[in-house]
């Protein structure tokens, strides 16, 4: 027996010995050579199809400088979503990944990663980053906003300030034979980007739209909604019907003079520099209930992958981190990306006038948020268009605009 013992004893050292010399191998052939590993390879999958190249260009320029391979998964950016949903459940999913929203982020929180201690993450824009729980989960692509796009020679900003002047204004064109203000018959267009003012106004947007969905409260019984029919209905007396105008019209008859002002975005930029405009132009905030800030929002984040090997997270981070600091991933944000930048840190460089009124409003964070990022899913093409429609083509007022309102939000419940 005391053979055994001491044999058995033996063979436990031995392999005790043999574990942490394994262990110790694992550690010296780590990939990078440094203490704790890090990743050769990251992959990136994200929803913005026109940067697909420009991303390719980029990520094999960060492998050049740092031996890390970075891999562009390619999609269609159609569904998306869906995409990203089936690789992180099959365990397939990309280290990097973009969301829109905070309503993604939710449905996808046990796989996203916290990056509130990541040092540039500070520098991004008042109120850009995308967050959860307190938590930063989301890099901005880069800020949007819209408002009212105005020509300077026909508009001065005290003509729409409120209610009162927005109406004589358009009253005023209506009897020069001139469009005071154009909306356009694509979704986002006649319902979608407008509608965002009467939500963003309240002192909680998110939770107003949550009670909105409970039956909590009625646009009936909001003042913020109340005052947008009458400004619908202002609209629809003294401006043609949108029902028959497309974008491309829209923004032609603005460059010719024909139209005053559109609600549109700083997107439209490209479009309007096809025409030989021969006045300034700019951007003014919608002025529901005397409002004086444009809709500022964010249309994808970067988020990580929180379910990834630690030593692939990191990377994923390194790589983010240098896209937004380094002179290289500044340079493609905005020149080859042509992103108005969302960190404070990133010069914008040049901007056309839209985009300029953007980035001055997002920096200085005077801002309304894009409420419309809470809304429940596919309601402004699905239920909130065909109301807009039936509103601009039959006898409504804007009372009745705001009763239908109500009935179409609910119908999407």
């Amino acid at each position: 027996m005391k053979f055994q013992k001491k044999s058995l004893g033996s063979l436990v050292l031995v392999l005790v010995l043999l574990l942490l010399a394994a262990c110790g191998g694992q550690e010296e052939s780590s990939p990078s050579g440094e203490e704790g590993g890090s990743a050769e390879k990251i992959t990136i999958f994200q929803s913005k199809v026109e940067i697909s190249d420009q991303l390719q260009a980029l990520a094999k320029e960060y492998t050049d400088e740092t031996g890390v391979e970075v891999e562009v998964l390619g999609t269609t950016g159609d569904d998306y979503f869906q995409q990203l949903q089936i690789r992180l459940n099959s365990n397939q999913g990309p280290s990097i990944f973009s969301l829109q929203h905070a309503m993604e982020a939710e449905k996808l929180k046990s796989y996203i990663a916290d990056l509130s201690s990541e040092e540039y993450v500070k520098d991004i824009a008042p109120n850009m980053e995308l967050k959860l729980e307190d938590k930063v989960v989301g890099i901005p692509y880069g800020v949007e906003g819209f408002g009212m796009i105005y020509n300077k020679d026909l508009v001065k900003p005290e003509d729409v300030k409120d209610l009162a002047s927005f109406t004589s204004t358009l009253e005023k064109f209506k009897g020069q034979d001139i469009n005071g203000f154009s909306l356009a018959q694509d979704a986002y267009f006649l319902i979608g980007h407008i509608s965002n003012y009467p939500f963003s106004l309240q002192a909680d947007p998110t939770d107003f739209i949550s009670k909105l969905n409970a039956g909590e409260v009625t646009m009936a019984q909001t003042p913020e909604f109340q005052e947008f029919g009458q400004f619908m209905e202002a609209i629809k007396t003294n401006t043609p019907t949108p029902l028959s105008v497309s974008y491309d019209q829209q923004i032609g008859d603005f460059a010719s003079g024909k139209t005053a002002m559109i609600h549109q975005g700083n997107w439209a930029s490209g479009m309007l520099q096809e025409f030989d405009v021969d006045f300034e132009y700019g951007m003014l905030p919608f002025p529901l209930m005397g409002n004086d800030k444009l809709a500022v929002g964010t249309g994808n984040n970067w988020a990580i992958n929180s379910q990834k090997e630690e030593g692939e997270i990191q990377a994923a981070k390194d790589f983010l981190n240098w896209m937004h600091t380094s002179d290289t991933g500044k340079r493609y944000i905005v020149e080859e990306f042509g992103f108005v930048p969302a960190l404070t840190t990133i010069e914008p460089g040049d901007l056309d006038p839209l985009s300029q009124a953007v980035s001055e409003a997002s920096n200085s964070g005077e801002t309304i948020p894009w409420a419309q990022n809470a809304f429940p899913a596919n309601i402004v093409p699905n239920n909130l268009t065909p109301f807009a429609q039936k509103f601009f083509s039959e006898d409504m007022n804007g009372e009745q605009f705001v009763e239908e309102f109500d009935k179409a939000w609910q119908s999407a419940q």
